[in-house]
């Protein structure tokens, strides 16, 4: 029986070199966290950060992080940011990881000079991970926007 030979869609592509690749790594790290970190940090009163809801303003009202602000990313700008300290982290969230309305919104914050990281997620993986939600239907509320 002939052996057949297979090309490699693996290493098609070349990996980059380790000093490029953690490079690459760093950098995500440096705009990006996750539900647990935030969890934790918040659970241990960690509150070196401001937490915002970028999702619409009846969404937050149903079902929010207990704690979060409310600022939907079409209506980030110089006015509805100015009492935000610049020296602050952000990190901002939307519904979960098919929803880019965080993404949006940090892309916003950042342009306006604060510093931002996205909570990879969403309120999904927040609820999924038993963090703690406030608004009228809480844990009622759906889990898709």
């Amino acid at each position: 029986m002939e052996q057949q030979s297979y090309f490699s869609l693996v290493l098609e592509t070349p990996a980059a070199s380790a000093e490029h690749t953690h490079r690459h790594y760093m950098n995500k790290l440096a705009v990006e966290t996750d539900v647990a970190d935030v969890k934790l940090d918040m659970e241990r009163g960690v509150d070196d950060f401001l937490l915002i809801d970028v999702r619409s303003e009846k969404d937050y009202a149903e079902c929010h992080i207990a704690g979060a602000a409310s600022l939907p990313y079409r209506q980030i700008n110089m006015d509805t940011t100015a009492s935000f300290s610049k020296e602050q982290l952000i990190v901002v969230y939307c519904w979960g990881p098919a929803c880019n309305s965080g993404t949006k919104g940090a892309a916003r914050l950042s342009a306006l000079g604060f510093q931002v990281k996205e909570m990879l997620g969403g309120i999904e993986y927040w609820r999924k991970e038993g963090g703690q939600v406030e608004g009228h239907l809480g844990e009622k509320a759906p889990l898709i926007g």
